[in-house]
């Protein structure tokens, strides 16, 4: 019967179409896999554009625009592509484009973080249509997961002389399941099921974006039920939905692979002595910041990788509040009463959670005789105006993390360049040293051993004081079909949902 019922909504969505109604807080920077560096960018890139391979349900790496891959060695790799894929305006996908993209990732005219995964690869080669060799210069940790970037058209970027301001980034054209026709700052985004896709169209016909910068917004559109998929917080979980709503939807709940945390510019003469950053880490009570935020959804961040990962160090404990150690260590680097500690705090406004986090904080480094001001700004012009140009004293930001921990694009110092996601100036020689010769190493045990290294090095310098990990809680309407969870999410099957 079941079999029956769901061939019956799989008719039905084919013959009438359907629309899946979700939200989204900012807009895209740019719709761009190598240049997506903001979660809004990300996630519209995600529908257009493909990989070589991605991760599976169960988090294993798996082939997408390949077929398959396997080692000649320890150093070269190759790629055998998947027939018949093409891009949505029509033109075949081949060998030409992966070695296009990786060409402009690297490229001087790009400036974006991903570049230094393949700081390592020494030459990719089309060896016919269908077949991609890497050569590697060492072996290297991530040599398949590098090629989880979203791969780009050579026939329509070949003459893009500035890829950065391209009209293309915001005029997409990908292998994915979905196309984006057209695309508008604060407007709705609307993608269309792509009948080409390479494993088959979609079920669901429509996907719209409904541009919702206010969370609270966002809540109400999915109590009044006008969206099928969305997020809610352990506040609105616990007190503020009612039978009506888990009726309407299933909830999803596990740990996110992100963490919130509070970053210094260690250019800034306050910060740059660790003895002022230690006295803030030591007037932060995690604990009690986490209940008050999640209500019991989440937990102290010990440090930079994430629970569960070979990366994550067991013997780094939470940081114990001390207010007395913490007066001394600022008194001694020349903060009191009469000269006291003053700094601003920046965060983006579109995360109610962020903002209320600042709140907290201010409260628990007033008691320490911290007088920390905090500045809100809208998430472009966070970017923009704050993180891009370094200005800021501290900031309050997350980091969404993959399966495959990877310090090098945070912590390495060659990453604090222009465009690079090491924005705090953080510099440790043997930090530096142990990201590479993690890199090099394909031992799962000497990687790890190194890696609970590094995590242990950068907790104890402080460029972060690591604060928690909250906890996702997604809301599917029960009327879709084939909805799963997964280590990486609901959605990693969307193109089998089924929607009456």
């Amino acid at each position: 019967m079941k079999k029956i019922v769901a061939g019956f909504l799989f008719i039905f969505s084919c013959l009438f179409g359907s629309t899946l109604h979700l939200a989204i807080s900012s807009n895209p920077s740019r719709i761009n896999p190598i240049l997506a560096t903001d979660s809004a960018s990300g996630e519209i890139s995600s529908w257009i554009f493909n990989a070589l391979v991605k991760y599976d349900k169960e988090g294993k790496v798996v082939p997408e625009l390949a077929e398959s891959y396997h080692f000649l060695n320890k150093t070269t790799l190759i790629f055998k592509l998947r027939k018949g894929v093409k891009w949505s305006d029509g033109k075949p996908f081949s060998a030409k484009d992966v070695v296009f993209t990786y060409r402009l990732i690297t490229s001087p005219k790009v400036f974006t973080p991903y570049a230094d995964d393949f700081k390592d690869v020494k030459s990719v080669k089309a060896l016919d249509d269908l077949t991609i060799e890497v050569i590697y210069k060492y072996p290297y940790f991530k040599a398949v997961e590098i090629w989880m970037m979203g791969l780009l058209p050579y026939h329509l970027w070949k003459n893009e002389k500035s890829p950065m301001t391209s009209k293309l980034n915001f005029h997409p054209i990908g292998t994915g399941a979905y196309m984006l026709k057209g695309f508008e700052v604060s407007k709705d985004i609307k993608l269309y099921a792509n009948k080409n896709y390479f494993l088959h169209k979609p079920f669901i016909d429509k996907i719209v974006y409904s541009f919702m910068p206010d969370p609270s917004t966002q809540f109400l559109m999915l109590k009044s039920h006008k969206l099928d998929v969305g997020s809610i917080t352990p506040l609105q979980y616990e007190r503020q939905i009612d039978k009506s709503f888990k009726k309407y939807y299933n909830i999803f709940e596990m740990p996110s692979h992100g963490y919130t945390y509070m970053g210094f510019n260690l250019k800034d003469k306050k910060f740059s002595d660790i003895r002022v950053r230690e006295a803030l880490s030591l007037a932060i009570d995690r604990k009690e910041l986490a209940d008050i935020l999640f209500f019991g959804h989440a937990k102290p961040c010990r440090g930079p990788f994430m629970p569960g990962t070979f990366a994550y160090n067991e013997s780094v404990k939470i940081p114990k509040v001390d207010l007395n150690r913490a007066r001394k260590l600022l008194k001694e680097a020349g903060y009191d009463k009469n000269h006291p500690l003053k700094f601003t705090l920046t965060t983006n406004s579109n995360n109610s959670t962020r903002v209320y986090a600042a709140q907290i904080l201010q409260y628990q480094f007033a008691k320490i005789g911290v007088k920390m001001k905090i500045r809100t700004l809208e998430w472009q012009a966070f970017l923009n105006t704050v993180i891009a140009p370094r200005h800021f004293e501290a900031i309050l930001l997350g980091w969404g993390l993959g399966l495959m921990p990877d310090a090098y694009s945070i912590w390495h110092g060659s990453s604090d360049k222009p465009g690079g996601f090491n924005f705090v100036h953080y510099h440790n020689s043997e930090v530096d040293k142990l990201i590479t010769e993690a890199e090099r190493s394909v031992d799962k045990k000497v990687l790890s051993k190194l890696y609970k290294r590094i995590f242990k090095l950068i907790v104890q310098d402080k460029p972060y004081l690591f604060l928690y990990i909250p906890n996702s809680i997604t809301v599917v309407n029960k009327k879709i079909k084939n909805v799963t969870p997964s280590i990486i999410g609901v959605m990693h099957n969307e193109i089998e949902w089924i929607k009456p």
